[in-house]
């Protein structure tokens, strides 16, 4: 039951202005997830899989329209245009706010208006935040269900009078008496819109049903209303990963990762590493909140209780660990479905059956001049079943972080991996990071690299320039020798003939080592212009099959590269405007001077 006065209020209102035909309060039971499911099964939504081969597990497929997050439909409506900044969508807050009731003015006509109570975050963590979804797709509660805390203790915290974030979502698709339902209802393109209002805390999206857009706790909330958020409560919420990494001798490091969707977070996440002796535990593979312990150290929380996976080049070979996950109770959307009732992907790890249903609901064959998944295909699984997730997952206090590492697909210039020389130095690393645009976004200019800085670029709720502030400022008021090491990771170099040349996944955890030895004091480095690049002999290379000359280009600072490449991170900085601060600009100067002299 709705005890508080400004959840029943809001949610008074939203009855009024939908006029749904029935309102349901969310509980987050096994009762609840099944009953739902069941509901999507009967209508045709929802396909259920093979229970011999993947026991309680659905398949979904959205409207071809709805199958990615929107970056050109998502807005960051501040007070302001300056302080949304140059990398956001903008529209005044007033006007989009008319726009978007007009949209919402009986929207859920024919439909169930669900309310989601739920926490990011461990239910009993200080860190936690909370939210109310207000939805009409019975999809985006299942996945809640999945990717949120939801339910009765989220609703009793804010019944307490908690803090929570309003959230808002419609598929845009109201319902005439008698008119069919399609089966993935959502509204055109030009009638999407993903809203945030950082003043007031508040996210309203309409027209689509796909995850980033919908499950508004995720990005919406975990990132964008909550980067505003640690900005103004001094603390970072951030897209990485988070991973424990334990030696042959015990000593146990935690590291963060900041890496664009599709650029092999969830695999280095759940990494299995081929070092013997080394194991690697899972934290979390998305986000990351992170806040100063008492000892003066920055620890993180991750505030999802699943994973929302890209599930094509997902195989047995490149994450052992999220196929295993995936082997049951899981939810699938926009993959591939085999004759008998498994799902299937590109690079899956077999060879694409002789016949299958595609994403579209079509017949494949290998022949097919099409995909037979599209690829930001997805996997829903709860964090629980991950065979790698460490014991600490939950742990209220979050884990302590040892490294932090920003990376993308790079082809070239950008070294396998190299150190930041300082805090300072670091935030520049993660200003400059680019990586080639994946199929994660609706965009017509995949493969094309862009900079987006901490892998942030989709996601920061206010102006990039104090963004970065934020980061230095996290600095200056740490003591120096707690704060994590920064680093840069590259695993995509390629050589002339296009091949990758280094061979990633599980031996990713010789980079690793490397990296918490430096934190360690252990390892050796030679000082470049761009920072800290180990020699081939500063990496454990036993048993790995890699040629000195691939090495040598994995490990390379290529002077006239590097000068084109800060020629390129100039123009950019160049368009952030005069809130960049100028602690980053001096750093590049100083990157300039060095790769002259």
């Amino acid at each position: 039951m709705i005890k508080n006065e400004k959840l029943k209020k809001w949610v008074d209102e939203l009855t009024s202005h939908l006029t749904p035909d029935d309102i349901y309060l969310c509980d987050g039971s096994k009762e609840e997830y099944e009953r739902l499911l069941a509901q999507e099964t009967a209508r045709g939504a929802a396909i259920p899989l093979n229970p011999e081969l993947r026991p309680n597990s659905y398949l979904f497929r959205s409207d071809p329209s709805d199958v990615a997050r929107v970056e050109d439909r998502t807005f960051i409506s501040s007070k302001t245009k300056d302080e949304a900044g140059p990398t956001n969508n903008w529209i005044d807050p007033v006007e989009l706010k008319k726009t978007m009731s007009d949209l919402y003015r009986g929207c859920m006509k024919g439909r169930t208006m669900y309310i989601i109570p739920f926490c990011m975050g461990p239910l009993s963590s200080p860190a936690s935040r909370l939210g109310v979804e207000v939805t009409d797709s019975a999809y985006v509660v299942i996945n809640m269900h999945i990717m949120a805390r939801v339910g009765n203790e989220a609703l009793e915290r804010i019944n307490q009078g908690e803090f929570f974030v309003p959230a808002l979502q419609s598929v845009g698709y109201p319902l005439e008496p008698g008119q069919e339902d399609p089966l993935w209802p959502c509204a055109p393109m030009e009638q999407k819109y993903i809203a945030h209002f950082p003043e007031t805390r508040e996210i309203w999206s309409y027209g689509s049903g796909y995850g980033g857009n919908a499950l508004l706790g995720k990005k919406c909330y975990a990132l964008r209303i909550a980067s505003v958020l640690a900005r103004d409560e001094g603390w970072l919420a951030e897209h990485m990963l988070i991973l424990k990494l334990t030696s042959p001798e015990g000593k146990v490091f935690h590291i963060c990762g900041a890496f664009p969707s599709a650029c092999g977070k969830t695999n280095l996440a759940m990494i299995k590493p081929t070092l013997p002796g080394w194991t690697a535990e899972t934290v979390g593979d998305d986000i990351a909140w992170l806040r100063f312990g008492k000892d003066g150290r920055l620890w993180a929380i991750n505030p999802e209780s699943g994973f929302f996976g890209v599930a094509p080049g997902t195989s047995y070979e490149s994450n052992y660990n999220a196929m295993k996950t995936i082997e049951s109770n899981t939810i699938f959307t926009n993959t591939a479905l085999t004759e008998d009732g498994d799902i299937w992907w590109e690079d899956i790890g077999t060879s694409a059956p002789e016949n299958l249903i595609d994403w579209q609901g079509q017949n494949w064959t290998p022949d097919s001049k099409t995909k037979a998944s599209h690829p930001n295909a997805r996997f829903t699984v709860s964090a629980k079943q991950t065979p790698s997730i460490a014991p600490e997952w939950e742990d209220p206090q979050g884990v302590p972080i040892d490294a932090i590492l920003v990376g993308g697909r790079r082809s070239d210039t950008i070294p396998l991996v190299y150190q930041s020389t300082s805090w300072q130095h670091g935030v520049f690393l993660g200003a400059i990071m680019g990586s080639a645009i994946t199929s994660a976004v609706i965009s017509d200019k995949i493969g094309q690299v862009r900079r987006d800085p901490f892998a942030m670029l989709p996601f920061i709720g206010y102006h990039i320039g104090d963004y970065f502030r934020h980061w230095l400022n996290t600095g200056k008021k740490a003591d120096p020798g707690k704060l994590p090491l920064l680093f840069s990771v590259n695993w995509f170099r390629k050589n002339d003939k296009d091949t990758f040349i280094w061979p990633g996944f599980g031996e990713n955890s010789r980079v690793l080592k490397w990296i918490v030895e430096r934190c360690d004091g252990r390892a050796g480095a030679r000082e470049t212009a761009i920072g800290y690049v180990p020699e081939a002999k500063d990496l454990d290379l036993s048993g790995l099959d890699i040629s000195a000359d691939n090495l040598e280009e994995l490990l390379k600072v290529d002077r006239e590269k590097w000068l084109s490449e800060a020629a390129s991170i100039r123009e950019n900085f160049d368009s952030y405007g005069p809130r960049l601060p100028q602690e980053l600009r001096e750093e590049l100067s100083s990157l300039e001077e060095r790769l002259q002299s």
